[in-house]
């Protein structure tokens, strides 16, 4: 595993330039501090968490356009209401063109509006332990993610967490191939092996190089490929 200064150049390279490669990174999604991602409300948690899960597979123009509908039709994620969705409820939204009509991730909803208010009452708010979860296990908030949410495995959990601003690596297809040719992991099955040591050279290269795993998972992405 090369240092984490020549990963980065080579990045540089493929991109123009360190001042090509310092506007391609710029501010895109910066981690925020932990105090104020616990002031996130719950609910903003259970809006992304769907937006996100309606997204992967699908258009995210056209969920983009449509989330002022989804903002009403589930009733501003709050995430009492949505825990205790009743059968009449779902299948109103079964029918709501305002939504992308969906009968699983339909459902996802008020399956990760059970999760979040049972996160709530062993920390105080969802928010809570989403800002203080320790970086250095991602994985083990991706477990989590993956078991006691609904839908929020592989690539859509970490996009949201991203997205609502705690500090996250994406394990893009680009991400993978470079962990591969730095002989982090030997295949691009995220086996908990392979998991385990793509964690144990974030935090390497983390602590070596004073970037945040969102520069760090995008470095990796921009040294893949032809230049530009």
């Amino acid at each position: 595993m090369r240092a984490f200064s020549d990963i980065e150049a080579l990045a540089a390279d493929q991109k123009g330039g360190p001042d090509a490669l310092a506007a391609l990174l710029g501010e895109h999604n910066l981690p925020k501090p932990p105090a104020e991602l616990a002031r996130i409300g719950d609910d903003r948690w259970l809006s992304m968490f769907t937006r996100c899960v309606f997204q992967a597979g699908f258009s995210w123009k056209v969920i983009e356009q449509k989330w002022p509908g989804f903002e009403e039709a589930f009733e501003g994620f709050d995430v009492g209401r949505m825990a205790f969705l009743p059968d009449e409820a779902f299948e109103q939204l079964l029918k709501d063109t305002r939504i992308v009509r969906n009968g699983a991730k339909i459902k996802s909803v008020q399956a990760n509006a059970v999760f979040l208010k049972d996160l709530a009452a062993e920390h105080g708010s969802a928010a809570a332990f989403f800002a203080t979860y320790p970086v250095d296990n991602q994985i083990g908030l991706m477990d989590i993610l993956k078991k006691r949410g609904s839908r929020l495995g592989g690539m859509t959990g970490p996009i949201a967490l991203r997205f609502m601003g705690k500090e996250t690596f994406l394990l893009s297809g680009d991400v993978v191939k470079a962990l591969i040719r730095e002989k982090v992991i030997d295949s691009d099955r995220l086996s908990k092996k392979n998991l385990a040591a793509a964690q144990a050279a974030f935090n390497e290269w983390r602590t070596a190089s004073g970037r945040t795993m969102n520069e760090i998972s995008r470095i990796l992405a921009f040294s893949v490929g032809t230049p530009s």
